[in-house]
């Protein structure tokens, strides 16, 4: 599988709207039902099928796996991951 990372520009002293295509959440609400690799602030990383996420970046996992240096640590089934600790997040594609 490939990952796609999405980067956002930034504006150096000037103010600008994003396209609507290029919002953060309308990019993650175009990728329900995704797999998705979390990275959250203190180095966990969680990985599963994205279901759903909310105007507060908050995200529910479902076939959640906590890894810890890359080893799968954690098996947690669903999972809701709040939005003010994510650093990251890395969208799976699937390879044709």
């Amino acid at each position: 599988m490939s990952k796609s990372f999405y980067v956002l520009p930034r504006s150096v002293g000037v103010r600008r709207k994003l396209e609507p295509s290029r919002k953060p959440l309308n990019l993650l609400v175009r990728k329900l039902q995704a797999d998705v690799s979390v990275r959250l602030k203190n180095d966990a990383e969680y990985r599963g099928k994205m279901i759903d996420c909310d105007s507060h970046m908050n995200i529910i996992l479902d076939g959640a796996r906590e890894y810890r240096g890359g080893d799968p640590s954690t098996n947690f089934g669903s999972l809701i991951v709040r939005g003010s600790n994510v650093l990251y997040i890395c969208v799976s594609e699937p390879t044709p």
